[in-house]
């Protein structure tokens, strides 16, 4: 059985966030462990970041280390690497070596991106919440989720990830097909430009754990089977 530690993206509300998908891993006889970080703290930024995750892990073995969205700084600037099986960064800002997740954006073309992509689906290029996070969310989960918002800090936004390689494990990249914040044809480009793999499709949009908790545990859980 593996140990599934569950980075979340901006504002860091892992327990909601993750809440649904972390109980079909515990269902399914595996551990999850959500990391809660304080996202919307200016003091902390992706060093503390990478330090609560560490904590999370512990001394826990055969990790799959799980980073929604901006989660992947994150995940490249853990301690722990003895502890990881694998890493899947899902829906997520994929960074090179010293970039900034407020470099990012602009290195990878994202706001462009998106745009193209509102202009070809016929939406608005307004930023909406409702229409880029939360439009394949059941209502009574968006109810849930009100719980955990927090505004992201400013202060990671500006840090470098600072890292020289990805730990020397199998990464996978899970895209939501209707990722309406980064399209799936984009991610698909920055995995391959970045990181040399070939991501994986799934339906749903930016926030999968919450829309499709049972079909993502699934998809992880298959991961630990690919023989990779």
């Amino acid at each position: 059985m593996a140990t599934f530690v569950l980075i979340p993206g901006a504002g860091g509300a892992g327990e909601v966030y993750w809440r649904e998908a972390a109980a079909e891993f515990e269902a399914r006889g595996h551990t999850a462990i959500p990391v809660e970080i304080q996202g919307d703290d200016e003091a902390l930024g992706l060093p503390e970041y990478a330090s609560i995750t560490d904590e999370a892990i512990g001394e826990h073995r055969g990790v799959v280390l799980v980073a929604q969205s901006m989660g992947a700084f994150t995940a490249p600037m853990i301690a722990r690497r003895e502890a990881l099986d694998r890493i899947v960064l899902l829906n997520a800002m994929i960074p090179i070596p010293g970039e900034s997740p407020g470099e990012w954006f602009k290195v990878t073309g994202a706001e462009e991106a998106r745009r193209t992509a509102n202009e070809a689906a016929g939406r608005s290029n307004e930023f909406d919440l409702v229409e880029v996070f939360l439009h394949d969310i059941p209502d009574d989960v968006k109810v849930d989720m009100a719980e955990g918002d927090r505004e992201p800090a400013d202060t990671p936004f500006g840090q470098p990830c600072t890292f020289e390689a990805w730990p020397d494990v199998p990464i996978h990249v899970l895209v939501g097909a209707d990722d309406r914040l980064f399209p799936a044809e984009f991610q698909v480009q920055v995995a391959r430009g970045r990181l040399g793999v070939e991501a994986d499709m799934m339906p749903g949009g930016h926030l999968v754990a919450k829309s499709r908790p049972v079909e993502l545990a699934q998809r992880l859980v298959a991961y630990l089977d690919d023989g990779t």
